[in-house]
């Protein structure tokens, strides 16, 4: 397994967490500074070991949080779309994993459970509250495919980095724009961590500060926390394992099985719908042999998309946006929508019609979670947020950054 594949494991249970959470709980303290000694060390060599160590099997509780200082959405707004419950609020999220084909994560709710089991080729999404199971799954010719899309995927242009030289890689990047240090030891689920601190060095931008809580011993990550400018007394999201298990699972914890009276919908992922898959997302991105950023550099901006500022306080521009079809909740429209636009990704016809529930429609009532959302502004609407604003103009041009909304609407030319 080479470096990026192996850090793309690392921070998989943490990713699928926090895409995953459900409904509010009380918050415990997630991370406390009676951390043991941890041997001395460098931001360069703490990446090194993280992009280094193999995943482990395990088996835990995690907990997200937001503070983005959003209105509260009801649930006629977001029709029980358990995605738009990251937006406020806590979850808990029981995680388990053999630390390689199989894992499930569990969503849980006061009354409710949304899970995710992944076993290979295949998996299941099961509902409590609409008491549904979704199957995904590769036939034979497809799972052959995607094994060989995989392995060209894995297949870097020239030498594979070492874990140092990928960690120095990602520094260099990192500290373009930010301060890269390491803070105070702390303990997180009963591990001792080192933190690893990441502070903006861009004037201007709502983030203030990065804090990623890596285990002492295994390297794992246990906690992310994203701090705001606009509320310096706790961070606007957070992530964090509250207790942790390095042991393989049980089969029975790792096994699906749809609970009685269940309704199962069947979606069979053929080879052309892989084809189609790849065709949507083009090539994939290769890995240079010298790890310098000019694979990137001379990309081009997708039609009608442009960026301004620089650093964590960069602004795109989306023009002709149509907000119509976005609020629309007809998955055809917002699909069509996507495709022309800098978000064209091949899976998001696969999200989507996770998402859109049993009707023609997503379950979400758009108009109304987008009225409730934004404010009106001359010439437009804004969204505000403590990491990120956004305004769409009413000729159909969209602002985006992590910048105070008056630096969008100065941009807009609507101050």
């Amino acid at each position: 397994m080479n470096a990026t594949a192996r850090t793309r494991a690392r921070w998989a249970v943490p990713g699928a967490v926090a895409l995953a959470v459900a409904a509010a709980v009380a918050v415990p303290t997630l991370a406390s500074a009676d951390a043991g000694d941890l041997p001395e060390t460098t931001p360069t060599d703490l990446l090194a070991d993280v992009a280094a160590a193999e995943p482990f099997a395990l088996s835990g509780t995690a907990v997200y949080t937001a503070r983005l200082g959003l209105p509260e959405l009801t649930a006629e707004m977001t029709g029980g779309a358990d995605p738009l419950n990251l937006l406020s609020g806590s979850s808990t999220i029981r995680v388990w994993t053999d630390g390689a084909e199989r894992s499930r994560v569990a969503l849980l709710g006061s009354a409710s459970e949304y899970s995710v089991v992944m076993d290979g080729p295949q998996m299941w999404t099961y509902s409590s509250a609409d008491n549904a199971v979704t199957h995904l799954s590769l036939d034979t010719e497809s799972l052959a495919m995607s094994e060989e899309f995989a392995a060209q995927e894995a297949m870097p242009t020239g030498e594979v980095p070492t874990p140092t030289e990928f960690a120095e890689h990602l520094l260099a990047v990192a500290e373009e724009n930010a301060q890269v240090t390491l803070g105070e030891d702390v303990r997180v689920a009963g591990r001792d961590a080192y933190q690893l601190l990441l502070t903006p060095t861009t004037p201007g931008t709502l983030l203030q500060e990065v804090s990623i809580a890596v285990d002492g011993e295994t390297y794992l990550p246990l906690s992310v926390q994203v701090w705001s400018t606009q509320e310096p007394g706790a961070p606007a999201l957070e992530l964090a394992f509250t207790d942790l298990t390095y042991e393989t699972p049980s089969d029975a914890a790792l096994a699906f099985s749809a609970p009685a009276g269940a309704a199962v919908t069947e979606h069979a992922l053929s080879a052309d719908d892989l084809r189609e898959q790849s065709m949507h997302q083009g090539e994939a991105p290769t890995l240079p042999g010298d790890l310098t950023n000019e694979a990137t550099e001379g990309a081009t901006l997708p039609e009608g998309v442009s960026v301004s500022g620089e650093g964590w306080a960069e602004i795109v521009r989306v023009e002709d946006v149509d907000l119509t079809a976005l609020l629309s909740g007809d998955p055809e429209q917002v699909q069509a929508e996507l495709a022309d636009s800098p978000f064209a990704d091949g899976r998001n016809g696969d999200l989507m019609e996770e998402f859109k529930g049993e009707g023609d429609g997503f379950g979400v009532d758009g108009n109304a979670l987008f009225d409730q959302l934004t404010t009106p502004v001359e010439g437009g609407r804004l969204f505000s947020s403590t990491l990120l604003s956004a305004l769409i103009t009413d000729d159909g041009v969209l602002y985006v950054g992590s910048v105070p909304t008056q630096a969008l609407l100065a941009e807009a030319g609507l101050a």
